[in-house]
C-alpha cells in the first residue's frame, strides 16, 4: 500500500513540478507592447518612469540580472559587433537601459554607423547618460554609464553625424526597446 502512495504522489508531482517550473520562466521574461512599458517582476529596479538615482551592491545586481546584461552593464563586458538585437533596426521608439530602464536614446537620434553596435547622435536628456575616461585596453575612450544606475552601456566617440557630431556606441544587450504606437 506504501509504494502504491508513494507512485501516485510522483505521477501527480512531476506534472505538477513541470506546470510549476514553466510558470516561474514565463515570468521572468520582459514583456512591452508599443507604446507600453517594459516590467521585468524579477528586479524591483527595473522602472520606465522612475529617474532617481540608484545606489545598488554588485551582489543585488547579480541577482536580478540575466547573466548576459549583468556582464555588459556591471563588467563592462561588450558583444560582438554585428551579432546585437539593435545594431540594424530602424524601427521608431524609444531605447531603455536593460538594467534599470532608464529612458537613454530616441529612434530619431539612431543612425547607420555600420560599426556593428547601435549607435545615436544624441541621448535622451541630459541626465540619461553619464560619463567616465576608460584607459583600458591600452586605450583612450569615453565610457557611456547609465545616468540612474551607473551601468556600462557603451562608449561616446566624436566621429558621429550632426548636428552634435558625436556616436554613442551601445551594446544591445545594454538595451531594451519599445516601439512607438503610431
Amino acid at each position: 500500500m506504501k509504494t502504491k502512495i508513494t507512485f501516485f504522489c510522483a505521477l501527480f508531482a512531476i506534472p505538477l513540478f513541470m506546470f510549476t517550473a514553466c510558470a516561474q520562466n514565463t515570468a521572468k521574461k520582459q514583456t512591452a507592447t508599443a507604446g507600453s512599458v517594459i516590467t521585468k517582476p524579477e528586479n524591483p529596479y527595473y522602472s520606465n518612469t522612475d529617474t532617481a538615482k540608484l545606489k545598488v551592491s554588485d551582489a543585488e545586481w547579480k541577482k536580478v540580472l540575466p547573466e548576459d546584461v549583468y556582464e555588459v552593464t556591471r563588467n563592462a563586458d561588450t558583444e560582438r559587433p554585428f551579432t546585437g538585437k539593435y545594431w540594424n533596426t530602424d524601427e521608431k521608439g524609444t531605447y531603455y537601459c536593460a538594467a534599470c530602464g532608464n529612458k537613454l536614446f530616441r529612434s530619431g537620434a539612431k543612425f547607420a554607423s555600420n560599426c556593428g553596435w547601435p549607435s545615436f547622435f544624441e541621448q535622451d536628456n541630459k541626465n540619461s547618460v553619464v560619463y567616465k575616461n576608460d584607459n583600458s585596453l591600452g586605450m583612450e575612450r569615453i565610457e557611456a554609464l547609465c545616468g540612474r544606475c551607473d551601468g556600462h552601456l557603451g562608449h561616446l566617440f566624436d566621429d558621429g553625424p550632426e548636428p552634435t557630431g558625436k556616436r554613442y556606441c551601445m551594446n544591445s544587450i545594454a538595451l531594451d526597446f519599445i516601439p512607438d504606437t503610431k
